[in-house]
């Protein structure tokens, strides 16, 4: 394992979404996976990753309250801090990065619904960022993918998939490069981290993230994501 830099290291949990592809009355980061919220299982990820970590709990406002019902209940003792959520993902990173007054931390920001994520991903996401880098977990795709050049697909061109990433999270930042990021007016094209960072004239550098770090989106992601726990917990796999 590779030694972290003294900076101080945030994670911000992003669990604000309403879930409505799950076809379900309460939001997917709080339905139980394997007998535990999707959330909670994520938190521990994070923690396992790195000793001492600030974690911040983005959560929708009217949830706040049955989150903390969950947290009794589940008798879950792992600390964090919980900030409400915005409208849109933009505004959920921005509230949780106003609660961070250290102005030499290191923040990731990862989906609170991608409870598989590998402790080695997060903690060389964190080494790469406390050495000043924009990093991004994505991967590869495997399908065959084509662009379209006219608006009736009449037109398409193959490209190299070796050369086309899909993005995952973590994503880690300094805080000074985020917080001058996210000091930006909104604008629709910010669908994640590296998106507003990369706006202001910053590189991105990618990091291999994984095919198990699936996001939990809808009813397969799910089923698939209980598949892959029972495997971990059956056959002792370690990340």
């Amino acid at each position: 394992m590779q030694c972290l830099s003294s900076n101080p290291y945030y994670m911000i949990l992003l669990g604000a979404g309403k879930g409505l592809r799950m076809e379900n009355d309460i939001p997917k980061q709080f339905l139980p996976l394997l007998g535990k919220p999707i959330l909670m299982r994520t938190i521990e990820r994070v923690n396992q990753a790195l000793e001492g970590i600030n974690i911040i709990l983005v959560l929708p406002k009217d949830f706040i309250g049955y989150w903390n019902l969950l947290c009794r209940e589940y008798s879950f003792k792992i600390k964090h801090s919980v900030v409400e959520g915005g409208q849109q993902r933009f505004f959920s990173v921005k509230n949780a990065l106003d609660t961070i007054t250290n102005d030499n931390a290191i923040v990731g920001v990862h989906d609170g619904v991608r409870p598989l994520v590998s402790v080695d991903l997060i903690r060389n996401s964190f080494f790469r960022a406390a050495n000043n880098e924009n990093i991004v977990s994505a991967v590869n795709p495997y399908e065959t993918i084509r662009v379209s050049n006219t608006d009736n697909n009449s037109e398409t061109t193959t490209l190299d998939r070796n050369k086309v990433w899909l993005v995952q999270t973590p994503q880690c930042f300094n805080i000074k490069v985020l917080r001058e990021a996210y000091s930006q007016d909104y604008q629709a094209k910010f669908t994640d981290d590296s998106s507003v960072v990369e706006s202001l004239g910053y590189e991105i550098s990618l990091i291999q993230g994984s095919r198990e770090n699936i996001k939990i989106t809808n009813k397969i992601d799910f089923a698939l994501a209980e598949l892959l726990l029972e495997e971990i917990r059956d056959n002792g796999i370690r990340d």
